[in-house]
């Protein structure tokens, strides 16, 4: 049996698991899960609440630091900002592996020259129930979720090292554990200097293991977010008591749409989000107002996080039993000629998988009624790549931008595979002008492109658009019809 999970690896059961309230792991890929701070935040748990307030206070420490010391030694910015990932996780968006970027030297020059200008009133609000670090994301360009959930992993880690060491004296065999010094645990005030701490731990690759409480943790964003930020605009200007400032705002906004014209009598969806951004932006106390409005929707934030860790636990499931069709089948092992033909060998298997071996089934999204994104595929794509000695490496960015992935066996024999669903708008685009930038800033001229059809409509399109360009007979070209509307099972097959 391939051990790709903590269950499997460790010889606990899965009910064990779910019954001390965290999931079970990949140690292969990580999983597209993160730490949402709203919801330690929102949870009637004292401890949850109180991981939250340690948050909370470090960010007051920082923004204090912001105040008093303009000028700050690359040590010192080293010291308070900079927070490697958390891979011992296996929580994130890194494929094949657990290895992500955590925060650097740019995150700590921007965060500290800003902290003091975003959080004046931070521990004192008036319009919100409370602090929130993600209030950095609806403020700041190229601050994201990313930043965000390894920022909180960091600020709690003593928590989940604690949480993980209870489990384990429990539940595995001694020769499985090692203790381990773990670094920048905890943060002492008064040397303002991050404490090391030791544990006995679950061990694998010679690194220790952390589990993750389930109801703490979401998918896509936090609860809190930029995005959301837009959509939420036409309900803020109810939320704010202050008649005057409503009718500030109000009329803000309206100066700030088109003028209606004959052949159109309303403002675009495009063009409303962009009168909202500019009244944001005038109006920066806004974003409190909204946050308010999404703290009294709490509760709605707890069952999204269910809903989400349910589908990725239903990913992890099915795709297991992928995993245990590429185990029987011993022709698929044998290694071909170099990483061009690797891609290609592999991108057919999972195109098997997906048309004739209910694979289809895994990344038509059961929970959320509508088709997988590219992110979810390549999670899938990511477990056909078990027993290879070719190395692949999702999102590498080379100088122009992530490239889905690359495949390669040492230094000189690369290639790149690129994800594209069929529904894109930019497919064309994606096909003709993007791989090729790509290829030169990854220093290779092999290519594989996976397209994705969910419709017989997107089945016609690629098939005309592979026949304008010529491409009809590539090989290097796989589409995968993931349909369910034409798929008898193959289990009553």
């Amino acid at each position: 049996m391939i051990k790709l999970y903590f269950s499997d690896y460790f010889g606990v059961n899965k009910q064990t698991l779910y019954d001390y309230g965290t999931i079970d792991i990949s140690l292969v890929t990580d999983l597209p899960l993160f730490i949402d701070p709203f919801l330690l935040f929102n949870s009637e748990d004292k401890i949850y609440r109180a991981l939250h307030d340690n948050i909370i206070q470090y960010l007051r420490f920082l923004r204090d630091k912001s105040i008093s010391k303009a000028t700050v030694t690359d040590g010192e910015l080293r010291a308070w900002y900079c927070f490697k990932e958390v891979q011992q996780n296996w929580l994130g968006y890194t494929v094949l592996g657990n290895s992500g970027s955590g925060l650097g030297m740019d995150f700590a020059r921007n965060l500290h020259a800003n902290l003091h200008k975003i959080f004046t009133t931070f521990g004192d609000e008036e319009i919100t129930a409370g602090s929130h670090l993600e209030k950095l994301c609806l403020v700041k360009d190229n601050i994201g979720k990313d930043n965000i959930s390894d920022f909180t992993t960091n600020l709690i880690k003593g928590f989940l090292l604690d949480y993980t060491e209870k489990f384990a004296a429990a539940n595995i065999p001694a020769h499985r554990l090692r203790k381990f010094t773990v670094r920048r645990v905890d943060f002492n005030y008064t040397t303002e200097t991050w404490v090391d701490k030791t544990y006995t731990l679950p061990v694998f690759n010679d690194d220790y293991v952390l589990l993750s409480p389930r109801n703490i943790l979401t998918k896509d964003d936090t609860w809190i977010n930029r995005e959301d930020l837009v959509g939420y605009f036409d309900e803020i200007p109810s939320a704010i008591s202050n008649e005057q400032l409503r009718d500030q705002v109000n009329n803000y906004f309206r100066s700030q749409l088109p003028p209606p014209t004959r052949k159109k009598k309303g403002p675009t969806k495009k063009e409303r989000n962009k009168a909202a951004v500019a009244t944001i932006h005038e109006f920066p106390e806004l974003i409190d107002y909204y946050i308010k409005l999404k703290e009294q929707r709490g509760e709605r934030a707890t069952a999204v996080s269910i809903e989400r860790v349910q589908e990725i636990e239903s990913k992890v499931e099915e795709a297991q039993a992928l995993t245990e069709l590429l185990q029987k089948n011993s022709e698929f092992l044998t290694q071909p000629a170099g990483s061009l033909e690797e891609a290609i060998k592999r991108a057919e298997y999972l195109k098997d998988c997906i048309e004739n071996k209910d694979g289809y089934k895994i990344i038509n999204d059961k929970l959320a009624k509508k088709p997988s994104n590219e992110k979810t595929v390549q999670l899938l794509f990511t477990m056909v790549w078990y027993g290879t000695r070719y190395d692949f490496n999702r999102e590498p960015n080379n100088g122009r931008g992530p490239v889905d992935g690359t495949v390669s066996f040492g230094a000189l024999d690369k290639s790149i595979v690129e994800f594209k669903l069929a529904s894109n708008s930019q497919l064309r685009h994606g096909i003709e002008k993007q791989t090729e930038v790509y290829l030169k800033a990854n220093n290779t001229n092999k290519k594989v492109i996976v397209i994705i059809c969910y419709t017989a409509k997107e089945q016609e399109t690629v098939k005309a658009l592979l026949y304008e360009l010529s491409l009809t007979d590539a090989k290097n070209i796989i589409v995968i019809d993931a349909r369910n509307d034409n798929k008898p099972s193959a289990s009553k097959s």
